[in-house]
This record gives C-alpha cells, structure tokens and sequence, in this order.
C-alpha cells in the first residue's frame, strides 16, 4: 500500500500562514484528516485546522506541542470521527524533510494518545520554510514511521511536493528536449511522476492518452471496458481496422498507441477494464493524482464529479455537442472543458450534470427509444467528427497544462466553452451553488455519498469477449503485428 496526504488550498494557505512565522522560529499546529481509500494508495484528507490557544505550545527558537493542546485536539478530532495530525516547520528547510531525532521522539510519544483517542493512526508532518514543501509520515506504532509519497494542495493550481526516495525523479530523456523548455525541468520533473488515469478511450479519450505518454508521464492508466468497432474508426485515431476485426478492448489499443508515444524512459501503461460507476473502479481511480474524464454519459461523469472533491482528485472534465438541419447539414458545434477542483464549481453547478438524468442512466431509459418518446425527451446525439473531437482533447490538455505548469501563476480558468458557428469562446459564467452536495463534501473521503453501484454488465461484456474465439488469419495478423510492434520499439532501446 503506497500512502499520501492531500488537502485543498484554501487549508494549505492556513496552515503555511500559522507555522512561517515573520520572526523565523519554528512553530507548531494541530489539524485533523479523513482516510480516502483506494486499490493501492491510501491517502489522508485534510480537514479541519485547530489553532493553539495561549499557553498551549511553546516556541523558544525551536517549538513543542504541551499535553493541554494534543488532548483537546484528539478530542475533537474523535467527536468528528477524524484522525489526528501534527504539524511543525523548519523555517530555513527546502524540499522533504526527514525526522530529527526530537521531532521523532515527539510523534512517537503522542502516537498512542492518537491512536486511543481517535482509533486511526497519527500523520506527522512537516513544512520546509524556505520553498513551502510539505512531508509527510503515518505513524501505525510507535516504533517507526511509514512515509508518504507525495503530498498534494488541491487549488485552482496543483503543487505536489514528492518524497524522492518513493518516487524517484525520471530522468530526461533526448526525445524530452522541447518539452523540458517549455517548463523547465523542475516542473518537468514533478508532472512527469504524477498518476494520471483517463476515463474513457474513445475518440478523446486515445488522443489524451497518447500524448501524456509523448509528455514524458511515467505511468498512465486508462479505464474503459469497451471494444473497438468499426464505427470509431472515423474518430480513433490510431486504432486500425485489425483493432476492430478483434474487437480488441479500447485499452488495449490505448497501451498500444502509448508506448509507441512514450518519450519517457520507462512508461508504466495500467490497463483497467472495469466500469467507474463500479465500485471497483472507484478504487482504481483513488489511486491517481489527476483524471481525465472522456465520458459522455451522466452516471459515470457524476461519480467522477463527486472524485473530485470528496478525494480532492482533479477532474478534468470537457465533451463536444453537434447540431445539425433535418437535412443533414451541420448547424453548429459546442465543446467546453472545464476542471473540478475546490475553487472551481462542479458540472451539476455549470449545467453540465442532471440529478434527474443519473438515475435515467442506472436505469438504461437514456438508451430506451419507447421512454424517450413517451416522456418527449429528445435522443442523445450521437454525431462526432475526428477534426473537432481534436479540439475537445487540446482544450482538456490545455486544462492539464495550466493546473500542473500554472502559467502565469493562475491555474485553471473558469469553464471555457466554444461556439463553432460564431468562432466565439466562451468563459462560463457559472459559480458554485452555496448548497451544493457534491462540493458541500469536499474531503469527506470515505464516507463519500456512494454513487457507483455494483453491476454485473460490464463484468459480463469483458468476460464474453475475452471467451470469444478468433479466426485463425485475424490471430496471425495479431501475432505478425505485435512482433513488428516489438522490433520497432527495441530501436528506442
């Protein structure tokens, strides 16, 4: 199990402006956190910033928590059903810190008082003064610390601060040189070891992926359960019609088309066939840094809404509407792309997700031609061209560019949408509605409102396909090509 911890801006900001001190001594605090678990990471939402009172620390050059403070504050982080975190800085400290023998002996002392008061493990963490770099460490005995990955503030602008010895810096490669001066290789090196997952590996989906793979990103996973047909070859860029013959999976073909992008040393490709309104692909997707959504449809978009701010995981959301006459002839086009982080609203507040809509989708009467009619609800449109679904995946990777390299210091704008027939873009006017549910639980973790339900659909779709015989010319074509496949890529060996 890999750990981390992750907390919005707004608590980051609080934190930072408790414990930088204008007078450069050290200085302590105490804050609560939520659990959100995932497949393979668990990471430590936080939640709740309790200041010190008077006489409840000392700071004398250095600093030091007292007993008065520590049992106030493990009472309220048990009221709240929250575990407990202490936080110290080192004012003249850059990058992550590791434990002097006070501070370990501090945290090891007051694991226990955590661990009977709140039930959960203590979270030790500490700030580098000098760059405002964050450490971390889960404390589930006393005998030593379990450091965490990274730790990420989740804003408008995503800062990761990451533990090098976890995840080492990749290093650049020839194929990175334009990349690398674009950004620099600082930033090169902490976007290159984010998680991100794309959900969906349609048309936009395969387009993302590919060229998070040329970026240099180290691992990539894209999560979809469906085949390719012919009918997506005229959006698919890259997939082929053998693809289609052997209704081979979306991400199958994605891993494909990625390491051929790959500019990274060594491309970690996670292939998730699973659903995300399953349960099980909800915990496949907490263990990402940032998702891509490349989904159309309401369930699986309000399940990664709700991601975004209950597991404090950046979604960057975007899809594309075609108009057309009765004749044929196209009337207009609309794409948008817009992030869900805290800061920014969530598509039920823009317009872009219906309540009402979702349990439509659960149900399949989206897909009903009798309860469309009855209820005079017009049919999804389905239309979609190669040349302008490019444009969804460039505005979703703009998006990307500005959360992770922030140019201009501003993050992510407000929604963007674009109107094809009067060449206008668009910045959405919408913000968050004051009781909004979905980002009313913004690092409520585990205790999330469930939306994803378990389902034996998709299970059956992926079993019935992998049981599926081929014919023999369509097996040696796949043979022949994967052995090509390989000899190409040995060249970049």
């Amino acid at each position: 199990m890999r750990y981390s911890v992750a907390m919005t801006g707004e608590t980051e900001a609080a934190m930072r402006g408790h414990l930088i001190r204008d007078d450069g001594q050290e200085d302590v605090l105490i804050a609560t956190y939520s659990l959100s678990t995932g497949l393979e990471r668990t990471t430590a939402l936080i939640r709740s910033v309790i200041l010190p009172r008077g006489g409840e620390r000392h700071v004398h050059g250095t600093a030091s928590f007292t007993s008065a403070y520590v049992l106030r504050a493990a009472h309220e982080a048990r009221t709240a059903g929250h575990g407990l975190v202490l936080l110290h800085s080192h004012p003249g400290a850059e990058g992550w810190q590791q434990l002097s023998s006070p501070d370990r002996e501090t945290e090891s002392e007051y694991e226990r008082v955590a661990r009977t008061a709140t039930m959960m493990p203590l979270l030790g963490m500490t700030l580098g003064g000098h760059d405002t770099a964050w450490s971390a460490r889960f404390w589930f005995d006393r005998s030593a610390p379990t450091w965490a990955e990274s730790v990420r503030s989740v804003s408008p602008t995503l800062a990761v601060t990451w533990n090098d010895d976890l995840r080492p810096v990749p290093g650049v490669t020839s194929s990175q040189e334009r990349t690398v001066s674009s950004w620099g290789e600082r930033a090169q090196g902490s976007i290159a070891r984010l998680r991100v997952l794309v959900v969906g590996g349609g048309s936009v989906g395969l387009d993302v992926s590919q060229r998070l793979a040329a970026t240099g990103l180290v691992t990539v996973g894209v999560m979809d359960y469906d085949a390719v047909e012919t009918q997506n070859l005229d959006r698919m860029i890259g997939a082929t019609r053998l693809d289609a013959a052997l209704e081979r999976s979306k991400v199958d073909v994605a891993a494909r088309l990625m390491r051929s992008a790959a500019t990274a040393a060594h491309l970690d490709v996670c292939r998730h066939e699973v659903s995300i309104t399953d349960p099980a692909g909800v915990s496949i997707a907490l263990d990402y840094d940032v998702i891509f959504s490349c989904v159309d449809r309401p369930w699986p978009r309000a399940v990664l809404n709700g991601i975004a701010y209950a597991d404090l995981i950046p979604v960057i959301d975007g899809g594309i509407a075609i108009d057309t006459f009765k004749d044929g002839r196209m009337r207009n086009g609309i794409w948008r792309a817009h992030t869900l982080v805290p800061g920014r609203p969530c598509m039920a507040c823009i317009g872009q997700l219906v309540a009402g809509d979702v349990s439509l989708d659960k149900l399949g009467l989206l897909d009903d031609p009798e309860y469309i009619q009855g209820a005079n609800r017009e049919a999804p449109s389905r239309q979609n061209v190669a040349a302008l679904s490019a444009s969804v995946s460039s505005a979703l990777l703009a998006q990307f560019v500005s959360l992770t390299a922030h140019p201009g210091r501003r993050g992510v704008p407000a929604p963007l949408r674009y109107i094809l027939s009067t060449h206008t873009l668009e910045h959405f006017p919408a913000t968050s509605g004051p009781y909004c549910a979905y980002e009313n639980a913004t690092t409520t973790g585990d205790r999330r409102t469930p939306i994803a339900e378990h389902s034996d659909d998709w299970q059956n779709i992926v079993a019935t396909r992998a049981a599926k015989k081929r014919p023999l010319r369509l097996r040696a074509l796949a043979k022949l090509e994967c052995f090509v496949q390989q000899a190409i890529n040995r060249l970049a060996e």
